[in-house]
């Protein structure tokens, strides 16, 4: 390890993804300070939907601030990104709807 990495405090996510976008890790650690086969048993691999095979595109929306702490809470117990539950729910909901 070069230097120690010190993570502050976040007033947001904002501060926090800027953060961390504009760190290099490799001011930190050196190849060697990484061990090969860690295995993370809570992460679930993603699975291939056509969903997933879609071509994306960012869009931004507003929400009521309760509506995506309701949206975080809930994506918490699940243990799902909460925009990924958020863009299940919509999928759902639109497809659901006959014209």
């Amino acid at each position: 390890m070069k230097k120690q990495l010190v993570v502050p405090e976040f007033q947001n996510e904002a501060e926090e993804a800027a953060f961390w976008a504009k760190l290099d890790l490799s001011e930190y650690f050196e190849p060697s300070d990484f061990k090969r086969g860690v295995v993370f048993p809570s992460l679930k691999q993603s699975e291939l939907t056509e969903q997933s095979k879609m071509k994306t595109k960012y869009v931004t929306i507003r929400f009521p601030e309760q509506l995506i702490d309701e949206a975080k809470e809930k994506a918490q117990k699940l243990k799902v990104p909460y925009q990924k539950l958020v863009r299940d729910i919509l999928q759902y909901g639109i497809s659901s709807i006959k014209v």
